[in-house]
C-alpha cells in the first residue's frame, strides 16, 4: 500500500486522541510562530534553514533528486526551505486545519504531496521511501518516540539517507536545577503574556503532581512535559546503531524574544537537535543497541 493510499481520505479514519488534541490546539487560525522559537527567532530559524539546505544539497551531490519527508509540517514554513534547496517534499499533518492550509498553500506546486494522518503511521506503513526525513519540533509530541523514530529509519528512509531533528527539550533529569528553573520560568512568563494565566496555572499544578490527563489537549500535545522531556541519549544510541555520522547540537530556546536574546548568551542549554547522516541498512541491529532500544521504548511509554 502506498503512502497516498494509506491516508487517502479524512473520512476513512477515526481520529485518535492525539489527533483530537491537535485539532483543539492547532485549529483554524492558529499561529505557529508565536509559541515556536525555531520559527519566531531569526538566529534559530536561519540555523535550521541552513541545516535543511545542507542535508538536501548533500543528497543532490550524489543523485538527481532528493525526496524529503516532513513529519508534522504545520503551516509549511520549512517546506519552503526544502523547495528552495531543490528537494521534493512529502508533508504529513495530524491537524485537519493545517492539512487544509497546506493543500491550499501548495496547490500550484504538483511536486508537493500533503498527507493527512490521524495516528502518525502513514510514512511507516507506506511503501514510499525518502532520502531525508525532517522531524522539526515533532518528537516531543510523540509518546513512543523511540519506537516511531526507529520505524521511520528502518522503513521509510533509503540507505545513505539523512534524519534531521530540531527543537526538542533535553531530558529534564540531565539538566541542572538552574537550567530547569530558567526554562520553566521563561515559559511561564511567556504563557502569562498570552493571556492564559488560568490555564497555565492549572497545567502547572498537574505537572507538579505528575498527572497525565488525555482529556486535556495540552497534555496530549505537549507530552514531554509529563514524560520529563526527550531522552537525547536514547536517540543518539538509536541513530549511532544505524548511521555512519551522528551529531548532537544543544542550545537555549524560549518563546519570548527578550528572554531568548539573553538566554542564548547566558542561560544553560535546554533544547537539542540531531543530525544523522549515512543510513547503513542492516537486517539486524547490534544486540546491545536493540536491547537499549527496547528498554528505552518501555521506559518512555510507561
Amino acid at each position: 500500500m502506498g503512502l497516498g493510499e494509506e491516508s487517502a481520505s479524512l473520512n476513512e479514519k477515526r481520529p485518535t486522541a492525539a489527533a483530537c488534541a491537535q485539532e483543539s490546539e492547532y485549529g483554524e487560525g492558529y499561529d505557529y510562530a508565536i509559541g515556536s522559537p525555531h520559527i519566531r527567532h531569526a538566529a534559530l530559524r536561519e540555523l535550521l534553514d541552513s541545516r535543511i539546505e545542507d542535508a538536501i544539497h548533500e543528497v543532490l551531490a550524489r543523485q538527481q533528486s532528493c525526496a524529503v519527508l516532513e513529519v508534522g509540517a504545520g503551516h509549511g514554513t520549512f517546506t519552503e526551505t526544502v523547495l528552495r534547496a531543490g528537494g521534493t517534499p512529502t508533508l504529513t499533518e495530524m491537524s485537519t486545519a493545517s492539512f487544509d492550509l497546506l493543500k491550499r498553500k501548495f496547490s500550484d506546486i504538483p511536486e508537493v504531496r500533503v498527507i493527512y494522518e490521524s495516528d502518525g503511521s502513514a510514512a511507516i506503513n507506506g511503501e514510499t521511501q525518502f532520502d531525508v526525513i525532517l522531524l522539526i519540533s515533532v518528537i516531543h509530541h510523540i509518546p513512543d518516540y523511540i519506537g516511531v523514530v526507529s520505524a521511520l529509519c528502518d522503513k521509510a528512509l533509503r540507505p545513505g539517507g539523512i534524519v534531521l531533528t530540531f527543537q526538542d527539550p533535553l531530558w529534564y533529569p540531565r539538566q541542572s536545577r538552574l537550567a530547569t528553573i530558567l526554562s520553566s520560568g521563561s515559559y511561564f512568563v511567556w504563557r502569562v503574556g498570552q493571556g492564559e494565566l488560568r490555564r497555565g496555572l492549572r497545567t502547572r499544578w498537574r505537572r507538579l503532581r505528575r498527572i497525565y490527563d488525555e482529556s486535556e489537549p495540552s497534555d496530549m500535545v505537549e507530552y514531554h512535559a509529563v514524560r520529563q522531556g526527550v531522552d537525547e541519549s536514547a536517540l543518539l544510541d538509536l541513530f549511532r546503531a544505524r548511521f555512519t555520522d551522528v551529531e548532537l547540537d544543544t542550545y537555549f530556546s524560549t518563546s519570548m524574544p527578550v528572554l531568548q536574546a539573553v538566554g542564548a548568551r547566558y542561560f544553560p542549554h535546554n533544547t537539542f537537535g540531531i543530525l544523522a547522516r549515512g543510513l547503513n541498512r542492516t537486517d539486524q541491529l547490534d544486540d546491545s543497541a536493540e536491547t537499549h532500544r527496547r528498554d528505552s521504548a518501555e521506559t518512555h511509554s510507561s
